[in-house]
């Protein structure tokens, strides 16, 4: 065999192979996603400014007496007992409190027995008169928080004498006519928040003139917003209560 001869079967063997050989393998490149990229959780905004604990600085001028608290906890009570003659005086006191502040008075006139009047039997034998008067204040800024006024709802659960005409019995006797009445007790949870008061009134408003404050009532720098407040009749609502929430 010749060599031109063997090079062209070399040639035709060597093509033959090559065309036997399976193609190479196609490598694919990584689907790209179309999902769209979970975002970073938010926190939630900083409440922080809301509940936030406040000092809160309380002036409060009574007659004759009070209690206050916030919510159902007892603060302040007058530092003067009831059964003081003459007992007029202010209070000042601060107590730390957040956000909304349910606040509440208990008040009182002074009253000798349930006649509602006082000095029986003399010649000032008469039903005296209430009023309160209070405001509270940041302690740290001096901002105002909250006064007594129209805001306020409250409600009578000792009034005495019915008829006024009592104050001139000569032996006024409780419960007989004209020296009727009305003593109830004071309603249950009413102190709180949730506390349902739609069916009290707002606080009746009375002038410094009508009220006429005497001791202590003038050691205090009064906001000119805050107002005397008591039920509907000085003279023979002699036990109130009193409420407000304040809401930042």
């Amino acid at each position: 065999m010749n060599s031109k001869l063997l090079l062209s079967l070399s040639l035709i063997v060597l093509s033959a192979l090559t065309a036997c050989q399976p193609p190479a393998p196609i490598t694919e490149s990584a689907p790209v996603s179309t999902a769209p990229q979970e975002q970073p959780q938010v926190q939630p905004t900083d409440i922080a400014a809301s509940t936030a604990e406040v000092q809160v600085k309380a002036e409060v001028w009574a007659d004759n007496w009070f209690a206050f608290y916030l919510a159902d906890q007892l603060i302040k009570e007058d530092s003067v007992p009831i059964t003081t003659e003459r007992s007029f005086n202010s209070e000042t006191f601060t107590f730390t409190a957040s956000y909304p502040m349910t606040l509440n008075f208990i008040a009182k006139d002074f009253k000798q027995d349930d006649t509602g009047l006082e000095y029986i039997g003399s010649n000032r034998q008469q039903m005296g008169d209430g009023g309160l008067i209070a405001q509270f204040t940041n302690a740290q800024t001096g901002e105002l928080i909250a006064v007594t006024n129209v805001d306020w709802v409250c409600t009578v659960i000792h009034e005495a004498p019915l008829d006024k005409s009592c104050e001139r019995e000569r032996n006024p006797v409780a419960g007989s006519m004209p020296c009727g009445f009305t003593s109830l007790e004071e309603p249950a949870g009413w102190m709180t928040a949730a506390f349902d008061s739609s069916s009290w009134d707002h606080a009746s408003i009375y002038s410094a003139a009508e009220v006429s404050p005497k001791d202590g009532y003038e050691q205090i720098s009064w906001d000119s917003s805050a107002q005397f407040i008591w039920g509907p009749d000085l003279e023979t609502d002699n036990t109130i209560l009193c409420k407000l929430t304040v809401t930042q």
